[in-house]
């Protein structure tokens, strides 16, 4: 039995890699899509064609929508902040704010896990261990991207303020997609995107106008593959791994999406490993354990919390 539990936790961590690896490599796509394609409507087509493939897996796995408006009330809240919200707000951001700084900003969704779990849980607080591997991980990343991003520190506070509300968004997201659980997630993230793909693809025909645009086909590629690789398939692996490893490690995979940049960078433009990057990977996966190593958490058995 222990053998096979076991087996189960290094396949869930297997897949919490391959999310790593493909919400790391999404920015490729981006910096790739957006020169040629204006950032509302690239992510209206993300969100669209996500849409068609989770329908397409829905319909091959011969699975329904739920028919009750209060889900739908729900799924659109969740759609907001793990996809219409979370993704424009760091779109508006990254205008203003330096990359690394941005990737630090942003990798800082666990501890908010961590903080609205020791707020909001009455019945399970999380372990210290566990903030303690958030801390980690944000120090890794810090490492992997260069130390001297701080120092734009307190400069475009707004577009600082976006990067780090879009990690709340994320922690936000993590912790309320808890309360489908009688959703597959499958239909969980073919619902979200549907949401997604009714708010910004009109968005983006009032604003930008796509209709006007020529992208080249490297664009139209870089904007499928975001779409359906890192979009599409990534958040059938991100609704899973919420049901089985939870919200806070799932959120660690903000972690390692930092160090999959830095290989691809290693891989398809000659860069080197230095000191300080191999310091970051080595903390920011010593952070990854730290936050999936299994504790027992206390509980409160008076007061318990439904979702």
């Amino acid at each position: 039995m222990n053998a096979t539990n076991n087996f189960k936790m290094a396949f869930e961590f297997s897949l919490l890699g391959l999310l790593a690896l493909l919400w790391g490599s999404s920015y490729l796509f981006i910096k790739i899509a957006v020169v040629e394609i204006p950032p509302i409507t690239l992510i209206a087509y993300r969100v669209a064609v996500a849409c068609i493939f989770l329908l397409l897996i829905m319909a091959w796995r011969k699975e329904q929508f739920p028919r009750d408006i209060p889900t739908w009330r729900a799924l659109l809240v969740l759609a907001f902040f793990n996809s219409i919200g979370a993704w424009t707000i760091l779109a508006w951001g990254q205008q203003y704010v330096d990359s690394g700084l941005a990737s630090v900003l942003n990798s800082t969704s666990p501890i908010f896990v961590f903080i609205f779990t020791l707020l909001l849980s009455y019945h399970e607080k999380p372990h210290p261990l566990k903030f303690f591997g958030a801390c980690l991980g944000v120090l890794g990343v810090t490492l992997i991207v260069g130390v001297d991003v701080l120092a734009g520190l307190g400069q475009q506070v707004l577009g600082q303020l976006a990067s780090l509300s879009g990690a709340i968004l994320y922690a936000c997201a993590a912790l309320y997609a808890k309360r489908f659980t009688q959703l597959s997630a499958t239909v969980i993230a073919a619902s979200t995107m549907l949401l997604a793909t009714l708010v910004l693809l009109p968005a983006s025909l009032i604003i930008e106008q796509p209709w006007q645009l020529s992208p080249s086909l490297s664009a139209i590629y870089a904007a499928t593959a975001l779409a359906i690789l890192c979009t599409g398939f990534a958040l059938l692996i991100y609704f899973r791994l919420l049901k089985t490893i939870g919200p806070m490690g799932v959120a660690s995979q903000a972690y390692l999406r930092a160090g999959v940049g830095v290989m691809l960078g290693i891989v398809f433009l000659g860069e080197h490993i230095t000191l300080s990057i191999g310091l970051g990977l080595t903390a920011a996966i010593l952070g990854v354990i730290a936050i999936n190593y299994p504790v027992k958490l206390k509980s409160n058995a008076k007061t318990q919390l439904t979702d």
